[in-house]
């Protein structure tokens, strides 16, 4: 069992942030955020996630155009921001990633198959990434409100990556938190049969 700290830090005190602190995200820290991430179960080792983090001022102008109205100011502050994507081709690194069968054949030629697995595990994935980001310190503030067309034609063209969402990372303004939402309670989410 985790400590009531650790807890804490991951889920019971953690929260998205919007305002962002002018203090830089190392190198170093995103590649720890990598190296605890990838550890995270994905359906048959498919891990179709392929990340780019946006931290120079290029760049960022760059995704800026292709973030909606209300992410625009969050966007730009953010000392990274982490465009998360699937790998539509992610079945041909399974004979590597699952050498316990012919899992690639499994989705060459099944369209849908390959659309709800990158889907569903890039997603997985990404909440990975953020548990990891609060794990060594950092704060997160995920977003949809973007366009996807653009971001893919900026950030992945000529790849096999699509986006699916966006997340900014760094040390987050605790002055300037919404009141903390209330969440479903457990007769309201959950069932046990």
């Amino acid at each position: 069992m985790l400590t009531k700290d650790a807890l804490d830090t991951l889920f019971n005190a953690a929260r998205t942030h919007n305002d962002w602190l002018d203090k830089p995200v190392t190198d170093a820290q995103l590649h720890q955020l990598y190296d605890l991430m990838k550890w995270g179960a994905t359906s048959a080792n498919t891990s179709p996630a392929r990340i780019v983090f946006v931290r120079s001022a290029e760049e960022k102008q760059k995704l800026l155009s292709c973030m909606a109205e209300g992410n625009v100011e969050k966007t730009k502050a953010a000392p990274v921001t982490a465009i998360i994507g699937m790998d539509m081709a992610f079945y041909d690194k399974l004979p590597v990633l699952f050498p316990h069968a012919d899992a690639r054949s499994w989705f060459v030629g099944n369209a849908g198959l390959i659309e709800a697995t990158a889907f569903r595990n890039s997603s997985l994935q990404g909440a990975y990434m953020m548990l990891a980001a609060r794990a060594v310190g950092l704060d997160c503030g995920p977003m949809s409100g973007f366009d996807p067309e653009k971001v893919n034609a900026t950030f992945f063209a000529g790849s096999t990556v699509k986006v699916n969402f966006i997340c900014n990372l760094g040390y987050g303004n605790p002055e300037k938190l919404y009141p903390r939402s209330p969440r479903l309670s457990f007769d309201e989410a959950c069932r046990i049969i």
